[in-house]
């Protein structure tokens, strides 16, 4: 964390990791996100795995879910594997062990017999804590794979291909191009919950860093950037001020009305999704959307 915030508050314009949203509160503020009215993803995922959940299954025995939260993702992948008695193993990877931990607790209980291994990791350090296996379906879902910049996408498909055996396969859901409306609305609730969720990479650093950045001094940002085919949310400084953040040995100064970056959410068109998964080694096997195109889910192949 310390290595993240020189490194990001280092940059102009400065900015800070996402994955440093996820502590407890953030993965609840998170869950609280996906419910609304204006966030459509989760909603449109949801019913492309609702529908899909046996053909994408077909054949797996194992679920290593990336970034997973609380599985509520993958609770369809889940049960059609355990309808057809494949499921043998489920693998949590996420950066918050609050969330491993009741996913542990959750899914034994819901499926006697279950082994559940849960890595607390994150993408760039902590991969290779995935324990090896056969007949794997890695899912990366929720549209997480447009948090990376394009060669940071790059890297991760390909050490994600690095990981899996012939019979393994990924599934990974991706947000499709779309009307700027509904692409900032979806970031900038009318309840402010997005605004919050934001905000909480702040006390993430004053939890961890020992920092005293005073959140409420801090207004939500989120901003449809056309060339880039994507929404950035940004936290402006409502006031000139130095923020001291001891843990990163660090001391960082806003103007009023300066913006800090705190996360990208690339979109995407079918052909361009298909292309990054070829370049990473993955053929794709078949691709599915809800009824109105908001929302991809692509299953994978290693080449």
């Amino acid at each position: 964390m310390a290595a993240d915030a020189r490194e990001g508050l280092s940059r102009s314009p400065k900015e800070l990791a996402p994955k440093y949203f996820y502590d407890e509160r953030g993965s609840e503020l998170f869950d609280r996100i996906t419910a609304l009215p204006e966030y459509y993803p989760t909603r449109c995922e949801r019913a492309i795995l609702n529908r899909h959940a046996p053909e994408i299954v077909e054949g797996m025995e194992e679920l290593v879910e990336l970034g997973s939260g609380t599985a509520s993702k993958t609770r369809a992948l889940l049960y059609a594997m355990a309808g057809v008695g494949s499921l043998r193993r489920y693998v949590p990877f996420d950066v918050d062990g609050s969330v491993v931990a009741l996913c542990e607790e959750e899914l034994t209980e819901l499926y006697p017999g279950l082994v559940v291994h849960g890595v607390v990791g994150d993408f760039e350090h902590d991969l290779g804590k995935i324990p090896p296996g056969e007949r794997r379906l890695f899912a990366f879902l929720g549209g997480t794979i447009g948090n990376f910049h394009e060669g940071e996408r790059a890297d991760f498909l390909t050490r994600i291909r690095a990981l899996m055996g012939a019979t393994d396969r990924l599934v990974l859901g991706a947000d499709l191009v779309k009307d700027r409306g509904t692409l900032e609305a979806a970031y900038d609730d009318s309840e402010g919950v997005t605004a919050e969720f934001n905000r909480n990479v702040l006390r993430v650093l004053n939890d961890g860093l020992g920092a005293d950045f005073d959140p409420e001094s801090f207004d939500h940002v989120a901003r449809w950037v056309a060339p880039c085919s994507r929404i950035e949310m940004l936290l402006r400084s409502v006031r000139e001020q130095t923020v001291s953040i001891p843990g990163a040995e660090l001391e960082v100064s806003f103007a009023e009305g300066e913006e800090m970056r705190t996360e990208i959410s690339t979109k995407f068109t079918p052909a361009r999704i298909e292309a990054e998964l070829a370049n990473a080694g993955l053929a794709l096997e078949r691709q599915l959307t809800d009824p109105d195109g908001l929302f991809a889910v692509s299953v994978a192949a290693p080449k």
